[in-house]
């Protein structure tokens, strides 16, 4: 039998990835708990490999506050973070990136925090992502924190499912929040020449919808920290998407940024 090519692995890694982004907005999108917010925890817990409880972290007037937990230990140990101005969530949003620390009790970079959030809650490793690039569109700051109770919970898989989840959910809070303005911008951006070739090109090269293939445009957005429409311009300049979303899948999608300043309307 004839080994696929590197190329032929790649389309079939981007589709499977378009093809779960797809899948867990339906999911999102049933899910009936009474807000976006919920839906996304829920199916955070549902979803992602090792998670036990899932919250959701707003920034607001300056302040910190949880908005959604699917257990009361979660939504307490966001708590500690916010008394103590530091935590996985809390820098995640600060340095707009993920943390994923996989002993808690044992890490350097939150050693209060680790050693209370296990005494206290039992909780040993975290997943925190800040919720972006669309939030920022409806002026929001947020971020998606996952719980689990043993160490090195989140394996390489869950970081990529926990990443398209995070994507979509900035999507449907933004969309939830002000969805005039979410409509707008969706329709402006499917106008735009850059990105209706570079869907055509994702389209072409590797099966996909038209849906998909501009989810899978957002998608490298998030996880190489870049504007849509610089993605979308490299894709039309050279047939793919950028080095790295594929190779360096299992990676964070960019180091942190310490000291960033948090803007708020």
């Amino acid at each position: 039998m004839r080994e696929p090519s590197a190329s032929e692995v790649q389309s079939t890694c981007l589709r499977d990835v378009a093809v779960m982004f797809d899948d867990l907005g339906r999911q999102i999108n049933s899910t009936n708990p009474g807000s976006v917010f919920n839906a996304l925890t829920q199916v955070a817990v549902q979803r992602v490999p090792g998670t036990n409880a899932a919250s959701i972290t707003m920034y607001r007037h300056g302040q910190f506050k949880t908005v959604s937990a699917t257990d009361d230990r979660a939504r307490q140990a966001d708590a500690i973070q916010y008394e103590l101005g530091s935590g996985p969530c809390v820098d995640a949003i600060v340095e707009e990136t993920l943390y994923r620390p996989v002993d808690l009790r044992r890490d350097s970079r939150w050693p209060e925090y680790g050693t209370r959030v296990h005494k206290e809650f039992g909780w040993t490793s975290m997943l925190s992502f800040r919720l972006f690039p669309e939030l920022a569109t409806v002026k929001l700051i947020a971020g998606l924190n996952l719980y689990a109770e043993r160490p090195h919970a989140f394996v390489d898989s869950a970081t990529q499912v926990g990443l398209l989840l995070a994507t979509h959910g900035a999507m449907a809070v933004a969309a939830d929040v002000n969805r005039d303005q979410a409509e707008n911008l969706k329709r402006a951006l499917g106008n735009s020449r850059e990105i209706g070739v570079a869907v055509g090109v994702l389209m072409a090269r590797h099966q996909l919808t038209r849906g998909q293939a501009f989810d899978l445009l957002r998608v490298a957005s998030q996880h190489l920290n870049r504007k849509l429409h610089e993605i979308a311009v490299e894709v039309g300049d050279t047939g793919m998407l950028p080095e790295g979303l594929v190779a360096g899948w299992t990676q964070p999608p960019h180091p942190g940024r310490r000291g960033q300043r948090l803007e708020e309307n």
